[in-house]
C-alpha cells in the first residue's frame, strides 16, 4: 500500500506540474543519468524507384536534295535528247523534277497542229486543263478559240502550249523556279514546231520568255524577237492579253482585237 500511495502522489505531482499526457508509447526515464538519446529511424529506400535514364539524342537524318541548277540541267538533257514532239511529250511526262506535278492530275503538254506557222504559249493549266490534259480547253480556252476564229485560225492551223505543264495548286501563278525548270522543254517545243510567229498569251508567259519585268500593258502592241538554244534564228514574237483576264475585264477586248489583227498581218493572211 505504501508503494501505491507513493505512485499516486507522484502522478498528482506531475499533473500539478502540467504533465497531463503521454508523448510516446515507450516509457522513458528522463531523470536517468547518461540516458542515450533515441535517433529517428533512417528512411527506407523505395523498392519501386527507377534509375533516371539519360536523354536520348534524336536520330540524325541525312537529306539528299537536288539543287535548282541540277534539276534544270536534268530537264535540259531530256529536252536535248528529244527529236520530235512525241519524244518531248514522253520526256515531260516522265520528268519528276517539278514539284507541282505531285499535286496535278495530268501532264498538259500541247495541242493543235505541230507543223503550224502560228504557235501560242500561255501561262499554266487550270482546273479544266488538269482534268482533260489539254491546254486551253476551259472557259478561257473557248474564248481564245473564238478570238482566233475571227481571224481565220483554229487548232488545225495553230499549236498551243504553256510555260509549265502542270496545274499549280489553287490556280496560283507558276513560281520563278517552276518556270525555269520547265523552260528547256518550252524552248525545245518552239524549236520543234519552228513557227513563223510566236504569240505569248498573258503577262506570265511574256515576262518568262522575254525575261522582263514590264507589265503586259507596256509589252503588248509591239513585235519582239526570241531565240532558243536549239535554232540559229530569231522568232518573231507578239503579245496579247490572257483570255481569263478578258473575262474579268471585258473592256480590254478592244485592245486584244488589235493584237489579233497584228497577228494576221504578221502572218500575211
Amino acid at each position: 500500500m505504501t508503494a501505491l500511495r507513493e505512485d499516486i502522489t507522484a502522478l498528482e505531482w506531475y499533473v500539478d506540474a502540467g504533465v497531463d499526457e503521454a508523448i510516446d508509447d515507450t516509457p522513458r526515464n528522463y531523470f536517468a543519468v547518461n540516458a542515450a538519446p533515441q535517433s529517428a529511424p533512417a528512411p527506407q529506400e523505395s523498392k519501386t524507384s527507377t534509375p533516371i535514364q539519360p536523354a536520348r539524342k534524336p536520330p540524325s537524318i541525312s537529306l539528299v536534295q537536288t539543287s535548282l541548277a541540277e534539276t534544270i540541267a536534268q530537264a535540259r538533257r531530256l529536252a536535248d535528247a528529244a527529236n520530235t514532239l512525241e519524244d518531248l511529250r514522253d520526256a515531260v511526262a516522265s520528268f519528276e523534277g517539278c514539284t507541282i506535278k505531285k499535286t496535278a492530275n495530268k501532264t498538259v503538254f500541247g495541242d493543235g497542229n505541230p507543223g503550224a506557222k502560228l504557235m501560242l504559249i500561255g501561262e499554266a493549266p487550270g482546273a479544266d486543263e488538269d482534268r482533260e490534259g489539254i491546254p486551253f480547253c476551259g472557259v478561257s480556252g473557248k474564248l481564245l478559240d473564238k478570238m482566233l476564229a475571227a481571224i481565220g485560225y483554229d487548232r488545225r492551223n495553230y499549236y498551243i502550249t504553256n510555260t509549265v505543264f502542270w496545274r499549280p495548286p489553287g490556280n496560283r501563278q507558276p513560281s520563278t523556279d517552276e518556270l525555269a525548270i520547265c523552260r528547256p522543254f518550252v524552248e525545245k517545243s518552239i524549236a520543234l514546231v519552228n513557227p513563223e510567229l510566236l504569240v505569248l498569251v498573258g503577262g506570265v508567259a511574256a515576262k518568262a520568255l522575254l525575261e522582263t519585268e514590264q507589265s503586259i500593258t507596256r509589252l503588248r502592241g509591239k513585235n519582239y524577237t526570241y531565240r532558243t538554244p536549239y535554232e540559229n534564228r530569231d522568232y518573231c514574237v507578239t503579245i496579247t492579253y490572257h483570255p481569263s483576264y478578258l473575262l474579268r475585264q471585258p473592256a480590254a477586248k478592244r485592245a486584244a482585237w488589235q493584237d489579233l489583227l497584228a497577228v494576221r498581218e504578221n502572218l500575211g493572211s
